[in-house]
């Protein structure tokens, strides 16, 4: 790799991380609107996790991508003192609390939209006016009914209302929302698995030891998970959830990149081993 070419590589890596980091504003963006109808009458502490699981997710993994960057390319051997390892395994902790923190909420959220019932004597959205009621075009994306616009929202004659929420849905839309829920859960179980598999590679790779059984075991784990997270990139795709399938192309690229750093480290660390071992002889 030429300097110009590394240097383009480098720009579009940092580029990638920080897109990553402005969804942090997008998904607080659309969970804040969500939030105003779920949490009518304001949102406690407690809640915060179910309201914002998104952002504080995608924040958490930012913060870890770059302890990760910091670990595999950036900070060379002889820079890793006891009080920089302790500082990246520290700051990593905190975000592991955050990412399980957030894990929870996913399924919350899950679990909240299985509490819906069917409204009595409604067989006609447009019915529900001139109350101020909103339509779930589909997960955390509401629209205000009008009489302009509730005729073109659906034409079941039973709908459904979230709990403690002035919001409905037909029996297609609400099946649509819980299988992005699904996703959702299922995609952060995915990721968690992501890392610990990476976080096992860097130990090993400190310590000299990832290779073969190591190596292939953690590949094959590797090309089933990100398997995973493709199919659920592509599923918000077709859906239409452009947000949730923007961040997921982009972290799917962003661990490529760790990928490429911890290869490239482990050949430095195997070159310099065969330049000792030819010394030595």
């Amino acid at each position: 790799m030429t300097i110009n070419s590394r240097r383009f590589f480098q720009a579009f890596k940092y580029t990638v991380y920080v897109l990553l980091a402005m969804n942090v504003y997008w998904f607080f963006d659309e969970e804040s609107s969500a939030a105003t109808l779920q949490f009518a009458n304001g949102i406690d502490f407690a809640d915060l996790i179910e309201a914002f699981s998104a952002t504080i997710d995608t924040a958490a993994w930012v913060v870890l991508l770059l302890m990760f960057e910091l670990e595999t390319y950036v900070l060379d051997d002889q820079q890793f003192t006891k009080a920089v390892t302790w500082s990246l395994h520290g700051l990593r902790a905190l975000c592991y609390a955050f990412i399980v923190y957030a894990f929870y909420g996913y399924i919350a959220n899950l679990t909240f939209l299985y509490e819906t019932t069917a409204l009595p004597d409604v067989t006609d959205i447009c019915a529900l006016l001139p109350d101020q009621w909103s339509w779930a075009v589909t997960l955390d994306d509401y629209a205000e009914l009008n009489a302009a616009n509730c005729a073109s929202f659906s034409d079941a004659s039973v709908y459904y209302q979230f709990r403690d929420m002035m919001a409905v849905v037909d029996a297609q839309g609400l099946r649509d929302i819980r299988y992005l829920a699904w996703v959702d859960v299922i995609n952060a179980a995915v990721w968690l698995l992501v890392v610990m598999v990476l976080e096992i590679d860097v130990r090993l790779q400190e310590r000299d030891r990832y290779e073969g059984l190591a190596l292939r075991s953690s590949t094959i784990a590797k090309f089933v998970l990100y398997s995973l997270l493709l199919l659920a990139a592509i599923y918000w795709g077709l859906k239409g959830d452009f947000i949730d399938f923007w961040d997921a192309f982009l972290w799917l690229v962003a661990f490529v990149f760790i990928e490429l750093n911890v290869f490239e480290w482990r050949q430095e660390e195997q070159q310099a081993l065969e330049a000792a071992s030819r010394n030595e002889n």
